[in-house]
C-alpha cells in the first residue's frame, strides 16, 4: 500500500546521504536504499554525523536530530522503495545506469509512485524511456550539500504530467526548499550558466593569464562569490565537471562548453578534486 509519508531514496553516496537526511528532518519516514548494506550504512553514517554536527553547534535541538535519524532506514532490497509515495534517484551521471534503475523502479514501485531523478544536466525525457510512467517522471535537483544549499531545481519533461510537477514542487517547499521551475534541456538553469563560466577559468590558468590563486581571489573579492572557480571545480569533482561540460556541448555545440583540455588532462591523471586529494589544489587530508 503507499504511503505518502514514505520517501524512498536510490543512493547511497554525499548526495543520497544528504537529500535522505533533508527528507528526514522535514518528517518524512525514509528508506535509503544501497546496492550493499556497507554502502547502505556509510550513507546512514553520513546523515548521523551531520546532524550530530548541526545538534553541537546549536543548530538543532537533540531530540529532532535524534528523531530525524531514527525515520531514515537503509536496505539493500529495491523493493522496499514500493511503498513510497515519491523515490528520489542520486547514483552515478551516467544515462544507461540511470534507465535501468528507473526501470527497476517502475517495475516494483506503484503506478501512483512519482519517480524523481536527481541528475544536474542528463535529460529527464531519456532518463523516463526506462518507464512505463514518463508522466509520473520528474527531475528534483538538489544541490550539494543538500542539508544547506536552499535551492531545488524542478524540472519538467515534455511528458512529465502537471500533476506531478506540482507534487515534486509541493515536496521540495516541505522539506524548506526554494523551487524553481525549469523545461528539460541540459543544464537545466544553474549548470548551464555555472560551468561555461567554471570552463573559462580553466583556460585562464592554462593560458597564464593568472594564477589560480589570483583567479580564485578576484571572483571572490570583485563578485561576492563564496568559492572561487578552481576551488568550486575541486569541490564538484573535476570528472563530474567533465561530464557535465560534455553533456552541455552535446546539446549546444556552444564552444564556451567545451571542454578546456587542461581538464580533460587532470581527469586522465586522476586528479578530481576533493575526493582524490588532489586538483587544481592539493588536499592532504582526503588521501
Amino acid at each position: 500500500m503507499l504511503d505518502t509519508k514514505f520517501v524512498g531514496v536510490a543512493g547511497t553516496g554525499m548526495m543520497g546521504a544528504g537529500i535522505a537526511e533533508v527528507a528526514a528532518k522535514a518528517g518524512f519516514k525514509v528508506i535509503l536504499r544501497g546496492r550493499t548494506q556497507a554502502a547502505a550504512d556509510a550513507a546512514l553514517g553520513k546523515v548521523s554525523r551531520s546532524l550530530e554536527f548541526q545538534v553541537a553547534k546549536g543548530k538543532l535541538p537533540p531530540e529532532e536530530g535524534a528523531a530525524a535519524l531514527d525515520r531514515v532506514r537503509t536496505t539493500t532490497d529495491i523493493g522496499d522503495l514500493g511503498r513510497c509515495s515519491i523515490v528520489v534517484e542520486s547514483v552515478v551521471e551516467d544515462l544507461d545506469v540511470k534507465r535501468q534503475l528507473f526501470a527497476d523502479l517502475d517495475r516494483v514501485c506503484s503506478e501512483e509512485t512519482i519517480l524523481a531523478t536527481n541528475t544536474s544536466t542528463l535529460a529527464v525525457s531519456e532518463i523516463a524511456l526506462g518507464t512505463k510512467r514518463p508522466g509520473r517522471v520528474v527531475g528534483l535537483h538538489f544541490f550539494n550539500p543538500a542539508p544547506r544549499m536552499p535551492l531545488v531545481e524542478i524540472v519538467s519533461a515534455p511528458s512529465t504530467s502537471d500533476a506531478t510537477t506540482g507534487a515534486a514542487r509541493q515536496f521540495a517547499e516541505e522539506c524548506g526548499k526554494d523551487a524553481v521551475m525549469v523545461k528539460d534541456s541540459a543544464g537545466f538553469i544553474v549548470n548551464a550558466l555555472l560551468f561555461p563560466y567554471l570552463n573559462s577559468a580553466i583556460r585562464m590558468l592554462d593560458s597564464e593569464i593568472a594564477s589560480k590563486e589570483d583567479i580564485d581571489a578576484a571572483m571572490k573579492g570583485g563578485c561576492s562569490f563564496p568559492m572561487g572557480p578552481l576551488e568550486l571545480l575541486d569541490f564538484v569533482g573535476l570528472d563530474t565537471s567533465l561530464a557535465i561540460l560534455n553533456v552541455l556541448y552535446e546539446e549546444h555545440h556552444d564552444p564556451c562548453s567545451a571542454p578546456a583540455p587542461l581538464l580533460k588532462r587532470m581527469v586522465t591523471a586522476g586528479r578530481l578534486g576533493r575526493k582524490t586529494g588532489q586538483g587544481f589544489y592539493d588536499y592532504p587530508s582526503a588521501k
